[in-house]
């Protein structure tokens, strides 16, 4: 019994570090731990050991360490704006709202602002409505520490512990991160990386919007942080917005009371009035309101699509940057749908909450209305924010962005589809949940077995149904999202650059979202992960998105050469092991899927 109590232990005590308890928990568990020991010795000496006896002794442990797990939690902790403890403040700043203060980072190359308010919070009989401007505060306000996440349903500390470990490969074990992140319906806050001497020119601004497909995600997140591009001469904004449930749901009693007829697309004019913010407040950063570039990865590349074709953006930022998605298909896969349809998931949630009105609904805890099982993962066409469908806009040549760079990484869809069961057999019938009827000639055209081999698509027998169907829907969910985009911009005669990121990894390698610590120039904050092979990619990818926001050109002198796109060049760019002009691998679906998405758009009309 002893030694079975001890084996149980262990996996408790691992479960403990999983879900991030903290030192008490730990106390504790070695307080249980000690007296069942000594309680055994004793019942030992007096000859009252024995398996009754020792099955209630661990049973009472055992009792008091699930205990001990719900009662010694992980505390709610917002997190520091740099990672350096006690960092140097910054100058007092002073913007509309008010006096502000920022922090500098460990090596004094940047300055950061965190969790400045962009608009008042959205709480009470602000939920579901129109973002509005923020509120002034008096005194000097100490913008170090990052502000809670957008309100979100979340896994358990240890899933993400686990994700960390199995997925990532970063778990650490360390007693730095033994809290969690909070999360608010009081969420509308951003944060301003500059360098730390911003000279007399104005510089450009990177504005960036976080992915999570409309239902997760947090600014504060270490993969996007801005110190090191600012340190090369630009500024960086980022930001929360109102997410799932909270920012796009949709009722026909919302689009009623709204004073612009809109409902469905709380978190998009969030985004709007984010960058409007930053229009009117920015030069005091020393950033230029006149030359700003919207970028964003994945649900975050889909809003810089619904922004670049937005009335309520004209005139409002210049270039744009979007990785791994877009909404310019004329039936998008994700992240946008037809006002029916938001309407008829707003009138499912209102009747799951059991609510009569909108009224009812304010009323119900931000903390019990997400937990609806209804997925609001979409923008929609409201007649306000987004007025036509945006393949259209792009049509018109009526889009915002002056250039544009984007693109997309190997495997996108792999993590999307781990808990599909995909064989030969089914093949086909899985094909079609993205291709329709044209799914026969998809699986003639990608055999159980076609894979990307040397970054090449090949049709051997060398891979499994499973990888092959990744790539189909890679290519639909993903990959076609930028080469409608970039043909739309080449068509245009304007500027557009496109990537294909295929750097493998021990982390999230090249699969969907894997080029963001490349980019954005956070490797060392998990430099275990990465070699100089890595470091090196990422001070190029750095250079190229950095002379992009600067000039609407990634080139410069030193550089790989980013050949632009236009009606007779359809090559991409490779990010790899090597950096060379390429052929789109997923080309070969690409006929398919417009042929696919004309039927749609027949079907629609």
């Amino acid at each position: 019994m002893t030694v079975l109590f001890i084996i149980m232990l262990i996996i408790y005590m691992a479960f403990l570090e999983l879900s991030k308890n903290t030192l008490v928990g730990w106390l504790i568990t070695a307080a249980v731990a000690a007296a069942f020991f000594a309680t055994g010795i004793y019942l030992k000496g007096k000859e009252q050991w024995n398996w009754k006896t020792a099955c209630a002794c661990m049973a009472g442990a055992m009792l008091l360490l699930v205990i001990n797990l719900k009662l010694t939690g992980p505390p709610f902790r917002q997190m520091p704006a740099v990672a350096t403890k006690n960092p140097e403040i910054t100058d007092v700043i002073h913007i509309g709202q008010g006096d502000l203060t920022g922090v500098y980072n460990e090596d004094k190359t940047a300055r950061v602002y965190a969790g400045i308010p962009y608009a008042r919070p959205p709480v009470g009989a602000l939920r579901w409505r129109e973002p509005e401007a923020p509120e002034a505060w008096e005194g000097v306000r100490a913008c170090d520490t990052f502000a809670p996440g957008a309100m979100q349903s979340r896994s358990p500390v240890w899933f993400d512990s686990l994700t960390k470990l199995l997925g990532y490969h970063n778990y650490r074990i360390g007693t730095k991160d033994y809290y969690r992140e909070p999360v608010s319906e009081d969420c509308l806050y951003l944060n301003v990386f500059t360098p730390a001497e911003t000279g007399d020119a104005p510089l450009p601004v990177l504005f960036f919007i976080h992915g999570g497909s409309l239902m997760t995600g947090r600014s504060s997140h270490t993969e996007y942080r801005g110190e090191n591009l600012a340190a090369q001469g630009i500024i960086v904004v980022n930001f929360a917005y109102r997410l799932g449930v909270f920012g796009y749901y949709a009722s026909e009693e919302l689009m009623n009371e709204s004073p612009n007829g809109t409902t469905g697309n709380y978190g998009l004019l969030d985004q709007i009035m984010a960058l409007r913010w930053v229009r009117e407040n920015i030069a005091v950063f020393g950033g230029d309101p006149e030359r700003i570039t919207i970028a964003g990865e994945s649900a975050g590349a889909s809003s810089v699509n619904a922004l670049c074709v937005s009335p309520l953006t004209e005139g409002m930022f210049i270039r744009a940057i979007a990785e791994s998605s877009g909404i310019v298909a004329k039936k998008p896969y994700h992240t946008f749908r037809s006002m029916d349809e938001a309407l008829e998931m707003g009138a499912d949630i209102m009747a799951e909450m059991g609510a009569s009105d909108i009224a009812a609904m304010r009323d119900i805890p931000a903390e019990q209305l997400v937990q609806t099982s209804y997925m609001n993962s979409a923008m929609t066409l409201d007649g306000y924010c987004i007025t036509e469908m945006p393949y259209r806009t792009y049509e018109k040549g009526q889009n915002h962005e002056q250039a544009l760079l984007n693109g997309f990484n190997a495997k996108e869809a792999d993590a999307f589809m781990l808990d599909t069961k995909i064989t030969a057999e089914n093949y086909e019938e899985i094909l079609s949940g993205v291709l329709g009827d044209e799914a026969g000639e998809a699986a003639a055209l990608v055999p159980p077995g076609s894979r990307i081999q040397d970054e090449k698509f090949i049709t051997d027998k060398g891979g499994d149904a499973k990888g092959s169907a990744n790539f189909v829907y890679s290519a639909a969910w993903f990959t076609w999202s930028h080469e409608l985009w970039s043909s739309y911009m080449a068509a245009e005669d304007r500027p557009v650059y496109e990537y294909y990121f295929s750097k493998r990894n021990p982390s999230l390698s090249n699969y969907h979202a894997g080029e963001m610590p490349y980019a954005y120039g956070n490797l060392w904050r998990h430099a275990w992960l990465y070699d100089e092979s890595d470091e090196e990619l990422s001070r190029i990818m750095q250079s190229y998105w950095v002379n992009f926001v600067k000039t609407g050109d990634p080139n410069a002198d030193g550089l790989p050469v980013w050949e632009q796109r236009d009606r007779m060049n359809q090559k991409v760019i490779e990010l790899g092991d090597e950096i060379r002009m390429t052929e789109d691998p997923f080309g070969v679906i690409y006929p398919l899927l417009e042929r696919y998405q004309e039927t749609l758009a027949a079907e629609t009309q």
